[in-house]
């Protein structure tokens, strides 16, 4: 039993701390995140798509959000998937992942991934078509779970292929020649 009356467990309302500490560790690829390079398109003000990336801890913080600006869509760019600076003229294209999003206003929601499509991603956009019904769209935290692991980009090495042997730059001491005779 707690000092306030009552046991703890996920979801019992009270603001203690029910999550063990590393869990937040999973969620740590925002610090990944070239914010000065991040896009938020259609944006009510500017800049305000970096704030929700944040520490898993921060996920409930009211303070910081983004909210869209003219109707209810949000497009991020998230330099780390392959079409860089996406635009809304992109959307039609099949993604490679889409998601059903739940109302969530504590940020516990997880949406599964399809692994495979997501290895080795150097740029991520998120595109928020739509949302419950409201003009606008507010989002307060984008959690992104994963492992990161440097970029390995390999150098131009300069190579000499030959395409046919030289015979004088390839010296044998011992050849004996044999010539064979079909009949």
């Amino acid at each position: 039993m707690s000092g306030h009356g009552h046991g703890h467990g996920p979801g019992c309302g009270c603001e203690a701390d029910h999550e063990p500490a590393e869990r937040g560790l999973e969620f740590g690829l925002y610090r990944r995140i070239d914010l000065q390079k991040l896009q938020c398109l259609n944006e009510s003000r500017e800049g305000d798509g970096r704030l929700v990336f944040k520490p898993w801890e921060e996920r409930a913080d009211r303070e910081k959000f983004v909210e869209s600006d003219t109707d209810e869509e949000l497009l991020f760019n998230i330099p780390y998937k392959n079409v860089p600076h996406m635009s809304f003229d992109d959307t039609g294209r099949e993604p490679d992942q889409a998601f059903r999003l739940n109302r969530d206003t504590k940020g516990d929601l997880e949406y599964p991934t399809k692994i495979a499509r997501f290895s080795n991603v150097q740029h991520l956009s998120i595109h928020i078509s739509r949302n419950f019904g409201a003009d606008s769209s507010r989002v307060y935290y984008i959690g992104l779970r994963g492992e990161f692991s440097e970029a390995h980009r390999h150098e131009v090495t300069i190579c000499t292929y030959e395409a046919s042997a030289n015979p004088a730059d390839h010296r044998v001491d011992n050849i004996t020649p044999q010539t064979h005779f079909i009949s």
